[in-house]
C-alpha cells in the first residue's frame, strides 16, 4: 500500500483572522459526521498554547505554523481527516502541509476584511487600528491569498463550500467541482 493510500487528508482552511475559518471547519466536521467519518479540527487559536507558540512577530509565526503544518501530517499519516482552520498568512506556511505527500486541499476563506471586522469577537482590528498589535494579517502584515485555492468560500457558513470540500474528501481528494 502506497503512502498516499494510506494516508488521510489535510484541508486546509486559510484567511483573513476572524474570516469565519473555525466556524467553516466545525460546519465540514459536522457533515462528514453525518456521513459516518470522522475528522479532527486543528484550530490555530487552540492550538497556540499547546505547541508552545510565543508571539505573533515573523519568526515565531514561522515556528507555530511549521509545527501545525507537521502535527497536520502526523495525524495525516494516521489515516486521520485533518481540518486546519488557520490564517497562515504566507503561502509558505500553507505549502508545508501541501508538500507532506499527504492528500492537501486548500480552501480559501474568502471574506471582505470590512465583515472580518465586525465578526471579531477579539477585537484584534480594533487593537491593531490603536497600535497595540502590528502584525495582523490583512492590517500590519500581509496576508498572501491562495494562488490556486481548491475551494472558495464565501465566509463561514457557506453551505456549498462545506458540501465541495466533502464531496472532494469522498472522492478521495480527486475533484472539487
Amino acid at each position: 500500500m502506497t503512502r498516499e493510500a494510506a494516508s488521510g487528508s489535510i484541508v486546509w482552511l486559510t484567511g483573513l483572522p476572524a474570516s469565519g475559518k473555525t466556524t467553516l471547519a466545525e460546519r465540514t466536521r459536522a457533515a462528514l459526521a453525518g456521513d459516518g467519518r470522522a475528522a479532527v479540527v486543528l484550530d490555530s487559536d487552540a492550538l497556540r498554547d499547546v505547541l508552545g507558540a510565543h508571539g505573533y512577530a515573523a519568526g515565531a509565526r514561522d515556528d507555530f505554523y511549521r509545527a501545525l503544518a507537521d502535527l497536520a501530517a502526523l495525524l495525516a499519516a494516521q489515516a486521520v481527516i485533518v481540518l486546519v482552520a488557520a490564517t497562515a498568512p504566507r503561502r509558505a506556511h500553507r505549502d508545508r502541509a501541501r508538500q507532506s505527500g499527504h492528500r492537501f486541499l486548500e480552501v480559501w476563506v474568502r471574506t471582505p476584511r470590512a465583515d472580518c471586522e465586525a465578526r471579531d469577537v477579539k477585537g484584534l482590528y480594533a487593537r491593531a487600528r490603536a497600535g497595540e498589535i502590528t502584525e495582523l494579517p490583512g492590517v500590519g502584515a500581509p496576508f498572501e491569498p491562495p494562488d490556486d485555492a481548491g475551494v472558495i468560500a464565501d465566509g463561514g457558513h457557506d453551505a456549498t463550500a462545506v458540501d465541495r470540500i466533502c464531496r472532494w474528501l469522498r472522492a478521495g481528494g480527486s475533484a472539487t467541482g
